[in-house]
């Protein structure tokens, strides 16, 4: 299976979110969409990129955008996350982790010279034509959302 890349179709999607009904792509044709996928709700680096995204939020509308984060936690852990940082922006629950193998962040990982399965932090910045315009793998939180919103604006 070949890594996606820039100027590829996304995988579509459809996945329950938080607070209920779903998410999915062709929801949101017509529009960019910054799809950024997240190992765990509640975990510092996690807590931290869903904080900056929520605050970039009006900026990102103003750009057109739409930003949803995903990660394979179930809706009632992410309906806590949102409650308690005040998150605003939508997230979608890949409890069977087809999408995030659909776009190949289900990876073997290491921690303190273990071994083990997760997700790789990335960002897919996907046109309004449904194709990536844009990929970040192994991303770094600081700043990451704010070179996000600067490659919406540039497109």
């Amino acid at each position: 299976m070949a890594d996606l890349d820039v100027g590829d179709l996304a995988p579509q999607f459809d996945l329950p979110r938080d607070g209920g009904g779903s998410l999915s792509l062709t929801a949101s044709s017509g529009k960019p969409v910054v799809l950024y996928f997240y190992p765990q709700d509640d975990t510092t680096s996690c807590t931290q990129e869903a904080i900056s995204f929520s605050q970039l939020k009006p900026e990102f509308e103003k750009a057109g955008a739409v930003v949803i984060g995903l990660s394979p936690d179930n809706v009632k852990k992410h309906d806590k996350f949102k409650s308690k940082y005040n998150l605003t922006i939508d997230l979608a629950a890949d409890e069977e982790r087809k999408v995030i193998e659909a776009y190949h962040l289900w990876v073997e990982k290491s921690m303190y010279g273990r071994k083990y399965m997760g997700v790789e932090r990335a960002t897919f910045l996907i046109g309004a034509d449904g194709r990536i315009a844009r990929i970040w793998r192994k991303v770094r939180v600081k700043g990451h959302a704010e070179e996000v919103l600067e490659a919406v604006r540039a497109l």
